[in-house]
C-alpha cells in the first residue's frame, strides 16, 4: 500500500506509472511502476488531483441543493464550512426541498438523533425525478444514531443505500436513492 501523504512524485508515460513515496525523513523513498497501458496518464492525474468532497457527493455547479434543517442545522463546527464549499461551487442552495422532482437534487440531512430519521421518508418524493439524499451521521461508539439505525429507516422509506463517503473527521455520508424502477419519468 502506498499512502497517499507520502506521495513524493507521480509520472507517466505512454504505458507506465511510476510513484515514489517515503515518509518525511525515510532513509530511502520507493518506488512503485505499474504497467497500466493508455490509462497511466489518467491515473496520474487522478492522484495529483484527487477529487475534493465536493465531487465525492456530486454535488456540481448546476445541482440544487437542500439542507435540511437550513443553515442553522449546518452550523456546528464540522458542517459549517460545507455550506461555504456548496456557495463557492455556484450550486443552488435551496430554502425548502422542493415539492416537484428535479433530476439533479442533492438533498442533505444531518442526523444527530433517533428522530431526525423520521424525515427520510418525507423526502423521498422530491428524489422521485434521480435525485440524492445525503445522511451525515455522526462516527463512532458514542454517535446517537448508528449506521444500521440509517438504513434501515431509509429502505423503510423505499430508499436504496449506493454509497458511503467520509464527510469530516466526526461524520460519515450515506447517500440513498429512489431505485430506477420507482422513479418519475419525464
Amino acid at each position: 500500500m502506498v499512502p497517499l501523504r507520502e506521495i513524493g512524485t507521480v509520472e507517466a508515460d505512454a504505458s507506465d506509472l511510476t510513484i515514489t513515496w517515503g515518509a518525511p525523513g525515510a532513509k530511502k523513498a520507493r518506488t512503485l511502476v505499474l504497467e497500466l497501458g493508455a490509462e497511466a496518464r489518467k491515473w496520474a492525474e487522478r492522484i495529483r488531483n484527487p477529487p475534493n468532497r465536493l465531487d465525492k457527493l456530486g454535488v456540481k455547479a448546476t445541482s440544487a441543493v437542500a439542507l435540511i434543517g437550513g443553515k442553522r442545522a449546518f452550523a456546528a463546527d464540522d458542517l459549517r464550512g460545507f455550506v461555504a464549499e456548496v456557495e463557492a461551487r455556484g450550486a443552488q442552495i435551496l430554502k425548502r426541498v422542493p415539492t416537484g422532482a428535479e433530476d439533479d437534487l442533492v438533498v442533505f440531512l444531518p442526523v444527530e438523533a433517533r428522530h431526525d430519521l423520521a424525515k427520510i421518508g418525507e423526502l423521498v418524493e422530491a428524489l422521485r425525478a434521480g435525485g440524492a439524499l445525503w445522511t451525515l451521521r455522526r462516527k463512532g461508539a458514542g454517535a446517537a444514531v448508528g449506521e444500521s439505525e440509517v438504513r434501515s429507516a431509509a429502505r423503510a422509506a423505499g430508499l436504496k443505500d449506493v454509497k458511503v463517503a467520509a464527510f469530516s473527521n466526526e461524520r460519515t455520508a450515506d447517500k440513498f436513492v429512489v431505485p430506477v424502477a420507482a422513479r418519475r419519468r419525464g
